[in-house]
């Protein structure tokens, strides 16, 4: 049975759910009212692709400066500091006259979200530990999804209600009351900073090299340049890639701390999973953009009904979301990838359908697709962040977060970017077949991504059973091994060492028994390893400290033996140290 949170693990838990629901609702949302504001605005083109991307650039560039800063600083002045620009720059969008005014509240927008988001994953990393940080991970990669899914549904109901000239506006106003709610819980209930971190360098230089990377990666998405602007937009990339690579090697031989934990860097788990991620998220997101502009502009459906056929989505990913967790302790990371085989198929099977099935039939055919495509999100999200981030060390959690939410938000500005220029480009034709061609060219690349990723996932789970958790959870060498005294091995209520033998129910040999007729020491077979051994750990436990009780930590399926010996052990020498 899965550990309960206590109550102030759960009041921290409710804030950062509260916090990633109401930042990541927001561009979801607002890819329904993107029409509406267009022409309240008269917004051009360039402006239009600003105020939509604009959020994931600011919001990709924020987010390692602020894993960083909340590992060295703290996270609780961070978090309250972002949701605050989060929510003040969302009331001067709702409120904004000219385009390039909402285009510069966007980025301030994007860089809060960015920061606030950062300091979720290390705070949760912080707060809980085994099962139950498992069980918070999950509970934040769920908000964020619902949060993606229900987006659509959410913008098209504003929409009609409040009608188009002013339902765009709403859409940002949506955020305040959250927005000021969560500000209040998050100044009550988030833990105060640690007093000390260990390392209090920021590395800065790394910090401009990754900042300036994530630009020159995510600008030409945002706005898209010619062919000279690319080759020079991908030149600059391999410099600065290179460059943060020869810098983090450096700044570790000096013996400072990187910007990337050396850990990380050396993780091959963490390295396959978070490829996983960017094409789970990219597809998702890009796949889920191209359908509601079929539905707008090819069928010629309303935002409120284009929304209705995505909400499926959004309802079997909660529902998978709350069974995963049953399915991944039978099959562990293999979980991930029937995942993402699931998604390929329902992103092919869409197209398909788009190109062959009649119109009056369509709509719901789509829906149904939808269910499935939500139901391998729900296998894939949450599992795959929580394997990924049990790879990141402690004093790296804030970074190693920020580093997964980066490329899951490089991705989705490749993907959306590069999805809508497939589908736009097929829809030259200008009737219906045209739009479904197109959907089904757009559809079929997302389901390749896909299926790519399950090949990685593969990979992935092979790498996790062969590679240990970070240096931080094993001990660095085994513990003393007490005092043996003469004679026989001791015999405690648990049996002897002796694998072999067995104390007789009642008689001699029993702790609470007539001692045994003296006469020569039984011949005992050879003891086992007992630096593997947890019986053999368990009673020089109880021979430094005979008072201190067990505990025993209900570990994740996938947890190797020894580093279930280490958790038992780490575990009882507090108690010891209390005792």
């Amino acid at each position: 049975m899965a550990e309960r949170f206590d109550p102030a693990g759960r009041r921290v838990l409710a804030v950062c759910i509260a916090a990633g629901f109401t930042t990541l609702l927001d561009q979801s949302v607002l890819n329904t009212s993107v029409p509406a504001l267009r022409d309240s605005l008269h917004a051009q083109s360039a402006q239009i692709q600003w105020v939509v991307a604009g959020f994931s650039l600011a919001f990709g560039l924020a987010l390692v400066p602020g894993g960083r800063l909340g590992d060295v600083r703290g996270r609780r002045t961070l978090f309250i500091t972002g949701l605050a620009v989060f929510t003040g720059f969302s009331l001067l969008s709702a409120t904004a006259t000219h385009p390039w005014t909402l285009v510069a509240a966007r980025l301030l927008q994007g860089a809060g979200a960015g920061l606030v988001n950062s300091q979720m994953i290390g705070t949760i990393q912080d707060v809980f530990t085994g099962q139950q940080r498992a069980r918070a991970l999950g509970l934040y990669a769920v908000t964020g999804g619902l949060a993606t899914a229900l987006g659509p549904p959410v913008g098209g109901l504003v929409l009609a209600l409040a009608g188009a000239q002013d339902g765009w506006r709403l859409t940002f106003l949506l955020n305040v009351p959250f927005g000021l709610l969560t500000l209040f819980l998050a100044a009550r209930f988030l833990p105060p900073p640690r007093s000390s971190t260990g390392h209090p360098d920021l590395d800065p230089v790394g910090l401009v090299l990754v900042a300036a990377l994530t630009l020159v990666v995510m600008v030409p998405f945002v706005q898209p340049p010619g062919a000279v602007g690319a080759v020079g937009y991908l030149a600059a990339a391999g410099v600065l890639a290179a460059l943060f690579v020869h810098w983090q090697r450096r700044y570790a031989r000096a013996g400072r701390h990187p910007l990337v934990h050396p850990a990380l860097a050396r993780s091959r788990p963490f390295a396959l999973g978070t490829v996983v991620a960017m094409a789970q998220f990219g597809s998702s997101i890009a796949a889920g953009l191209v359908l509601i502009m079929f539905l707008q502009d090819g069928l010629g459906m309303s935002p409120m009904g284009a929304a209705v056929v995505s909400l499926p989505a959004a309802l079997a990913m909660g529902l998978s979301s709350a069974l995963a967790w049953r399915v991944v302790r039978r099959f562990g990371r293999h979980t991930v990838t029937a995942g993402m085989a699931l998604s390929a198929v329902a992103l092919l099977a869409g197209g398909l359908v788009a190109l062959r099935a009649p119109a009056a039939v369509l709509p719901v055919a789509l829906a149904l697709i939808q269910f499935c495509g939500g139901i391998a999100i729900g296998l894939v999200n949450a599992p795959n962040q929580a394997a990924v981030l049990r790879h990141a060390p402690a004093e790296a959690a804030g970074v190693g977060g920020a580093i997964l939410q980066m490329s899951q938000r490089i991705a989705a500005a490749v993907g959306v970017s590069a999805l809508s220029g497939v589908y736009l480009r097929g829809t030259s034709a200008g009737d219906g077949s045209g739009h479904r061609t197109a959907y089904f060219y757009a559809s079929a690349t997302c389901a390749a991504i896909a299926a790519a990723a399950v090949v990685v996932s593969v990979f992935a789970a092979r790498a996790a059973e062969a590679s240990p958790l970070p240096a931080a959870l094993v001990p660095a060498e085994p513990l003393p091994a007490a005092p043996r005294p003469p004679g026989p091995l001791p015999v405690d209520g648990r049996g002897p060492r002796d694998p072999a033998a067995r104390v007789p129910a009642a008689g001699p040999g029993r702790p609470d028994g007539p001692a045994p007729a003296p006469g020569p020491a039984p011949a005992l077979a050879p003891a086992p390893d007992r630096s593997l051994s947890g019986r053999h750990v368990r009673s020089r436990l109880r021979a430094r400290a005979p008072d201190a009780p067990e505990r025993h930590v209900r570990l994740p399926p996938d947890t190797s033996w020894a580093n279930r010996q280490h958790r038992h052990v780490s575990t009882t020498d507090e108690e010891e140290e209390r005792t």
